[in-house]
């Protein structure tokens, strides 16, 4: 595991199975920090091959799209970041894949409910060869001003109010990806904001731990001050609680253990992740957070308690002068996708096309101001439709069957029933029969341009029936 930062400004990552929302998040944030490259160097879609074009900031780009993990770490020998949205039957298979390349330290797996054999195994390799996998089950991480994971922090606007457009002192981990958003937010209205959060997944074995992130967290300089989110089930906090008792942490960590609730049911009660679900009182909420507060961690009495306690813990460090004031910057604004901002009324634009002759604003279409329903009802036919569409008026029954039948004539099945049709339209010109033949024979060398003639042809024809009309 590694033992500082693992995330920079210039960090860049490869992105398994193409998905544009998480992606064009990243960008969005990498532009917000004012980076100077994007954060995803390629996109790896198994057997496709080309580019992506996504915004960094108002600037189209195309990101490089690899049919393969070893082709993508080749073209991008500088992307040491891994980030995993395969589902999670191949989650595992790619992740070892990424894993064993040489350039690749991160691995971020997004996918819940990779079995437990696989994810054991990419924990061993991982740990063995001193790589960092975050998850499975986990939004990502995120460092503030830096480089974020997919769609950690959620929108734009919620990332701008959490502050994480630029560095601030607190470092934090949690399993939840939802509630890390949620602690993001409090934690910027209380202190000067995240330094680096990382949530590191709901499952039964998560790649790394809470207390692998606040061993990283305690050799970062930037980061003063730690936050921890834990949650009843398993045993991952009593190794932060083993942690705190041998002196391996010096920084202030206030910790919070959810699940307190649990012991108010009858049964056992699983809270959603596959790993918050108390095998025993030591796995309870209140067991944690009470060895927690034995081994010098700032424990709350309630979540609710939690905010006022980190508020507190960060006023003592600014007092005490171990926390410089963080400049505030403006970020720059995000331009809007004009779908976007059409949707939320925020520009107009022309129609480029206008209908006359048919209107869908109403409850059911209308042609030319005739319900579709009085159309079926009146039993309309083809030549009906037609005359309302072009002549915006009901024609008499003797110029629809003429427009029917000119286009039943129209109907090629094949060059025999074209030639015959010229043949027909001729002789019905008062041609002779050897110019009617001649006329039918000569579609194979017209066929193109007959068309053009005859449907001309009925147009003008059924104009100067109208205007007789």
């Amino acid at each position: 595991m590694a033992t500082g930062q693992i995330f920079s400004k210039t960090t860049q990552a490869l992105f398994y199975n193409y998905k544009q929302l998480p992606i064009q998040r990243m960008l969005d944030f990498d532009f917000l920090c004012g980076r100077e490259t994007p954060s995803v160097a390629g996109i790896i879609n198994p057997g496709s091959d080309g580019f992506q074009k996504l915004f960094f900031g108002q600037e189209e780009i195309a990101i490089p799209v690899h049919p393969t993990i070893e082709a993508a770490c080749n073209a991008h020998p500088t992307a040491d970041v891994f980030i995993n949205f395969a589902s999670f039957r191949s989650a595992a298979a790619s992740s070892m894949s990424a894993l064993k390349q040489p350039t690749v330290r991160v691995v971020a797996i997004i996918a819940e409910g990779v079995p437990e054999s696989d994810a054991k195994q990419l924990i061993s390799y991982a740990r063995a060869n001193n790589k960092v996998i975050i998850g499975p089950a986990t939004v990502g991480g995120v460092q503030a001003g830096a480089f974020k994971i997919g769609d950690t922090a959620g929108t734009i606007d919620n990332i701008i109010q959490c502050k994480l457009y630029r560095p601030g002192s607190v470092g934090f981990v949690s399993k939840s990806g939802g509630m890390s958003n949620e602690l993001y937010n409090t934690i910027a209205r209380v202190t000067d904001g995240i330094y680096e959060g990382i949530a590191i997944g709901g499952d039964v074995f998560p790649g790394s731990t809470l207390s692998d992130h606040i061993l990283r967290f305690n050799n970062i300089p930037q980061v003063k001050m730690m936050v921890v989110l834990g949650e009843l089930g398993g045993s991952d906090e009593y190794s932060l609680v083993e942690a705190l008792k041998q002196g391996k942490v010096q920084k202030p960590v206030v910790a919070w253990v959810s699940g307190t609730c649990a012991r108010l049911f009858k049964s056992e009660v699983q809270f959603g992740h596959a790993g918050a679900k108390s095998g025993g009182e030591l796995e309870s909420a209140q067991a944690k957070n009470q060895a927690l507060r034995d081994a010098g961690a700032v424990v709350p009495t309630s979540f609710e308690a939690l905010e006022s306690v980190i508020k507190e813990t960060f006023e003592k460090l600014v007092e005490e002068g171990n926390i410089p004031p963080v400049p505030e910057v403006t970020p720059p604004p995000i331009p809007e996708d004009l779908k976007t901002a059409i949707k939320s009324g925020k520009v107009r634009a022309p129609t480029h096309i206008i209908s006359t002759i048919s209107d869908d604003r109403g409850e059911e279409p209308c042609y030319a101001g005739v319900p579709m329903s009085t159309i079926i009802e009146r039993g309309y036919g083809v030549g009906d439709v037609i005359s309302l569409l072009w002549f915006k008026r009901s024609l008499p029954r003797y110029c629809t069957q003429f427009i029917e039948i000119c286009i039943m004539l129209c109907a090629d099945h094949g060059p025999c029933v074209s030639g015959a049709h010229n043949s027909i339209v001729t002789a019905r010109a008062g041609k002779d029969l050897v110019s009617s033949l001649v006329s039918g024979e000569l579609v194979y060398l017209v066929h193109a341009n007959l068309y053009h003639y005859v449907l001309n042809s009925i147009l003008r024809l059924t104009v100067e029936i109208t205007q007789d009309y």
